[in-house]
């Protein structure tokens, strides 16, 4: 996932993320900044203005990504609690060599305008994700099946993948160009949702109003304002408790928890860190608090097509001058962990140390890095959008890399979301910048693949390693537990090529009010918005 506002990317995935990641979701608000009027039995919610259209195959950004997660339901979905995958359109997902899949699926689903969930309404959808010239942005998720080569260029030789076999209108048969393991555990991310044939007729208009098969059916979409859900009350899964939802979108996390203490929003999924250290403005949520580790993590990526980066040496140097533990206490009142790798703690395969002493603070090896490098020209800036809790530890890390290298650093902030997004995808930086990553599934090669990997969705800096690409297709082709470990051990390419600078792992510090109760932050850190009751 995603990319997330506070994260700087999704990522899609980077927590625009990502990511995620970790996790902020704001951007530009109503212009007076407060929360807009909503209708009774409705459950308010902070969040970022989409980034593109609540497409699912177009979606990477924590804005529209929390919309989708509740518009759309796939053949698979997460334990809200444990994020363990279980079953949801799909009656069955079963495979006797890993790599060749038959799906049946479960009879009683339909979208919210009426209209079944088939096969075709998968196999259309992810042959239209798929296909290069439609510039989906979760393209690259279809890659393990077979024909995506041919179908994903600028100019394809062909318009479907070969893997897709519809069986009938309840199973179709999905080939993969090599054994996956991970593939059933893929298959609950957004990007593989179904799509009904109305979108098939106009994309552009679907993506400003869609339609979906999820636990909350769309209503309107006001830019920069809010987007309004209504529960689907046919909805074959678990019925959400609450009629309404509307996703408030605001300039700044401080005045979305000014509103959240005045109870004119209902949930904030990150209390801003202006007020982490003020103990006397929290207690004022009392039990109304969330914290809990979250499948996400915060870092800084250098842009690899300036050379000024080139040398691993000068990127380790940089790593190296960063106070992680100081900070944290200084930014984060302590509530932050450390990364020591790139994988997060809460899925299977994480390694600890896995980055070794690029991500330790030492300053006296930092500056023999640097010199061995050949130093660094110029000024040094770390690129950050100014509508995400950013600034502070920014600010931090400059004053760290500054005091310990004697390199001028200093912070550059884009005005929104959407406009450093653009610079990142259009690489146009000249300087570090920050991205985050909130997983999109919960797997070791979630972190890995898609950010790392040389044609990864999420692969902003450009990083390219031959071997480490060779690593992912071998761990994606292995049983299980032998995959992991795979997985793992490519860690330690990360650790001496440091495309990007480990920081945080994702910690869910959110609040909510009096209004509600059963409020549950799922390990992807997003609320799961089917369970939470209204007081009032």
């Amino acid at each position: 996932m995603r990319r997330s506002a506070l994260l700087g990317k999704r990522a899609a995935s980077w927590c625009a993320c990502g990511l995620v990641a970790v996790v902020a979701l704001t951007a530009c608000g109503d212009s007076d900044d407060s929360a807009p009027t909503v209708p009774p039995d409705t459950v308010t919610v902070n969040s970022s203005e989409p980034v593109r259209p609540l497409v699912p195959t177009d979606t990477t950004e924590e804005g529209g990504g929390a919309v989708t997660a509740n518009l759309f339901t796939g053949l698979v979905t997460y334990d809200p609690k444990t994020a363990a995958p279980r079953n949801a359109v799909a009656a069955g997902i079963t495979s006797e060599d890993q790599q060749n899949w038959r799906i049946t699926l479960n009879p009683g689903w339909t979208f919210h305008d009426g209209t079944p969930v088939t096969a075709d309404s998968f196999i259309k959808a992810w042959n239209f994700g798929a296909y290069g010239p439609n510039r989906q942005l979760n393209r690259s998720f279809f890659a393990p099946i077979a024909g995506y080569a041919e179908v994903a260029g600028e100019a394809p030789s062909a318009e479907a993948l070969t893997g897709l076999v519809k069986v009938s209108d309840s199973e179709f048969t999905v080939a993969l160009s090599a054994p996956n393991s991970q593939f059933p555990v893929m298959l609950g991310y957004v990007a593989f949702a179904p799509l009904p044939e109305v979108f098939f007729r106009d994309p552009t208009a679907f993506g400003r109003a869609p339609v979906g098969n999820g636990p909350f059916k769309f209503v309107s979409w006001q830019p920069n304002s809010a987007i309004r859900l209504t529960r689907f009350d046919q909805y074959p899964g678990a019925k959400p408790k609450v009629a309404n939802v509307t996703f408030t979108i605001y300039q700044s996390l401080d005045t979305a928890f000014e509103d959240l203490l005045a109870n004119r929003l209902d949930i904030l999924d990150a209390i801003p860190t202006s007020v982490e250290t003020t103990d006397a403005v929290l207690a004022q949520l009392g039990d109304r608090t969330v914290s809990q580790a979250a499948g996400v993590i915060q870092s800084i990526t250098f842009p690899l097509y300036d050379e000024r980066f080139a040398n691993a040496d000068v990127r380790a140097a940089f790593s190296m001058a960063i106070d992680r533990a100081g900070i944290n206490d200084a930014v984060f009142a302590g509530g932050r962990e450390a990364a020591t790798g790139w994988v997060s703690p809460v899925v299977d395969g994480y390694k600890p140390d896995a980055c070794g002493t690029a991500c330790t603070f030492n300053p006296q090896v930092a500056q023999e890095l640097l010199a061995r490098g050949g130093g660094f020209s110029g000024d040094l800036t770390i690129a950050y959008n100014a509508d995400g809790d950013h600034q502070g530890w920014v600010d931090a890390v400059c004053e760290s890399i500054t005091t310990t290298l004697a390199v001028p650093c200093t912070g550059t902030a884009y005005p929104d979301f959407t406009a450093f997004r653009s610079a990142v995808t259009n690489q146009e930086m000249t300087g570090l910048f920050h991205s985050g990553w909130r997983m999109d599934y919960p797997s070791i090669d979630n972190f890995l693949v898609p950010l790392f990997t040389t044609d990864g969705s999420a692969n902003d800096g450009g990083y390219s390693n031959a071997a480490f690409d060779a690593m992912m297709d071998t761990a994606a082709s292995q049983p299980t537990i032998q995959g992991v470990r795979t997985f793992q051990e490519s860690e330690a390419l990360l650790a001496a090529d440091m495309p990007t600078i480990p920081l945080w792992f994702g910690v869910v510090t959110a609040g909510y009010s009096e209004n509600v109760r059963e409020v549950t932050f799922t390990p992807f850190s997003r609320v799961d918005l089917t369970s939470v009751e209204l007081t009032r």
